[in-house]
């Protein structure tokens, strides 16, 4: 009895503080749910233009709810363009510049981090250095060695710059230098290898950066578009971003199929962010990490 009677006033105090919370949560929804609208009113109004009618689309003053809907910018889009080939393309470059960067950056990061060698910290300096160079300066000396090896106007001129990256190396080397040594020291008392102690100890504990790199890495091969532009002529080799980008060049402008367009491309980064939400939160709050 004399245990319930001390119990019930801590109860009462945890229901009082998760009553605070919930009521600090939905002010901040509150305040939260006119930016989402803002920011998703792009998107909303992407997509009704690829719906509209092209009687419609430029008509003063313009309607932002079309009259009726139509999937003919779809139709006209899929008819007059290899959109899922260059779907499957842009799905190449993504795939293989992830995979890429999460072995190649982590094994440099953790080298950079762990390992003692003649250079090292010259080495990482250089590499970051290259992160202040402006990509314009980068862009006729690349075009002329990958020219010179023969990657222009294939597939592989838009893989290779995306292969590895001085930002994953120190986003990399930044989280292995936080875990302690003495996990790794351990591990190696027990018989383990440097390489075993890498695959075993160190990338489990590391995959809120692992995830952090991937998604950024995603990100940025998808929507890729200047290099590619310069890079790469032959039709067969586009990507998404640059077919469309010459969809609407090489005819005149056909708003609802451009728009549709970019809804097509778009939408394999919402369905990414859909599943993998919560990953994408938390990779968000670790790409704070101090160094």
């Amino acid at each position: 009895m004399a245990l319930e009677t001390l119990s019930r006033p801590a109860r009462t105090a945890g229901e009082a503080q998760r009553s605070r919370r919930g009521r600090r949560r939905w002010w901040w929804h509150l305040l939260l749910a006119p930016v989402a609208a803002l920011f998703a009113l792009p998107f909303v109004q992407m997509f009704l233009t690829a719906l509209t009618p092209a009687s419609e689309i430029n008509r003063f003053p313009p309607r932002l709810v079309p009259s009726h809907l139509t999937l003919d910018g779809f139709v006209r889009l899929f008819q007059e363009s290899p959109i899922l080939h260059w779907l499957l393309n842009s799905t190449i470059v993504a795939v293989v510049g992830v995979g890429s960067h999460l072995v190649l950056c982590s094994l440099a990061g953790y080298g950079f981090a762990r390992l003692t060698f003649a250079g090292r910290t010259m080495g990482f300096v250089l590499i970051i250095a290259t992160i202040m160079i402006p990509t314009q300066l980068l862009m006729v000396p690349t075009y002329v060695m990958f020219a010179r090896v023969g990657l222009i106007n294939t597939l592989g001129a838009a893989i290779v710059p995306w292969l590895a990256s001085a930002f994953g190396i120190f986003l990399m080397r930044q989280f292995f230098l936080s875990l302690p040594a003495e996990l790794e020291e351990a591990a190696v008392l027990d018989g383990c290898t440097r390489l075993q102690v890498f695959w075993r100890v160190v990338l489990p504990l590391a995959r809120p950066a692992l995830a952090t790199l991937a998604i950024f890495t995603l990100l940025g091969a998808w929507n890729d578009l200047v290099w590619p532009l310069i890079a790469i002529n032959d039709e067969a080799s586009f990507t998404v971003q640059l077919g469309i980008a010459n969809f609407q060049g090489a005819r005149r402008t056909d708003w609802s199929s451009l728009m549709a367009g970019n809804v097509v491309a778009t939408l394999p980064l919402i369905a990414f962010f859909v599943f993998a939400q919560k990953q994408f939160i938390a990779t968000m709050t670790f790409s704070g990490l101090k160094g």
